[in-house]
């Protein structure tokens, strides 16, 4: 849980749900795991059962009780539509969500089959922003099912990027994320490939945002591309960011 993020596309983050499994290779340096294992037996501390699912309803209400309009990263530390979830624990995150109208929130999953089953049956404010993470051309069939999902931003974090997409649907997609892998073992990414999602994205009229190079040293490679960093977010949806 956090006030502010680190994060350079959101504000603050917000775990009602803590703990995952790897489902693909992006998953294979996990920051969140790694984190969370670090406190594993430590008796009274949040991540004592490491990166074991686990549910929070006591954090249900937290972003309503943070009055300024925020940003919010919904499970940084999770994967809201893991298959541990319960459909009625979602349906609480959702109420939330739509109760506090005056923050944006942000959802990543990689588990898009289950979203786009779910979809239907839960109710999308406009303040709810869903995305899926794709990290090569093989998972590409997660943008395909988040189509199909009726939230007011449809978003695709290309991160860990892990080789070339090369051509893919941007239709019904607002928003677009690029990043390398990072920390230890953290695989490089190529300057082309994301060249080429930039090129992609400008055609169809995409937002484009660049996070990271990534890399073992991460800040010291930082996040310049072509003379410049590219900070490029949907217009006229957000809360928080758009202030900065």
């Amino acid at each position: 849980m956090s006030e502010k993020s680190t994060i350079e596309w959101t504000d603050s983050t917000w775990n009602p749900v803590t703990g995952c499994n790897k489902v693909s290779p992006g998953c294979k340096h996990c920051y969140a795991e790694v984190f969370a294992e670090r406190w594993r037996g430590i008796p009274g501390h949040p991540y004592e059962q490491g990166f074991d699912l686990r549910l929070w309803p006591d954090r249900l209400e937290l972003p309503l009780v943070w009055k300024k309009p925020r940003t919010i990263f919904v499970n940084s530390m999770s994967d809201l539509f893991h298959e541990k979830v319960p459909f009625t624990f979602i349906q609480s995150v959702f109420h939330t969500m739509e109760m506090a109208s005056w923050h944006t929130f942000q959802i990543l999953t990689k588990r898009s089959e289950r979203l786009a089953e779910l979809a239907t049956d839960l109710n999308w404010p406009p303040n709810v922003w869903m995305g899926v993470s794709i990290e090569t051309a093989r998972y590409l069939r997660r943008a395909d099912h988040l189509r199909r999902v009726p939230a007011a931003v449809r978003f695709l974090s290309l991160e860990p990027l892990l080789d070339t997409l090369g051509p893919f649907d941007l239709s019904g997609i607002h928003w677009v994320i690029v990043g390398g892998e990072s920390g230890a073992g953290a695989q490089p990414i190529e300057a082309k490939w994301v060249r080429e999602i930039r090129k992609r994205c400008h055609a169809a009229g995409v937002p484009f945002f660049f996070k990271q190079w990534g890399g073992m040293q991460k800040k010291k490679n930082g996040r310049v591309l072509d003379g410049r960093t590219w900070d490029e977010m949907p217009k006229g949806q957000m809360r928080g960011l758009e202030a900065r």
